[in-house]
């Protein structure tokens, strides 16, 4: 799903950028780590849920699951 219009960057971008980032992550740091910046500023709320939900499950022992898993 398209989270970022301006930049064209999917839920599966955030999480992928998400796996290969350390330490305290800041949704502008996601958008460095994809190569650009916020821009409208509209998906900020979006890509900080997505990476709290992945933080998540990452403390409950899980992985990082793309969009198309959590609906199987």
């Amino acid at each position: 799903m398209i989270v970022c219009s301006c930049n064209v960057l999917t839920d599966d971008d955030v999480r992928s950028a998400l796996t290969r980032m350390v330490g305290p992550r800041t949704a502008g740091q996601v958008y460095g780590s994809l190569g650009c910046r916020a821009q409208c500023g509209c998906c900020a709320r979006t890509i900080r849920q997505i990476m709290d939900e992945a933080l998540a499950t990452v403390e409950a022992g899980g992985h990082c699951r793309s969009s198309e898993e959590q609906d199987i």
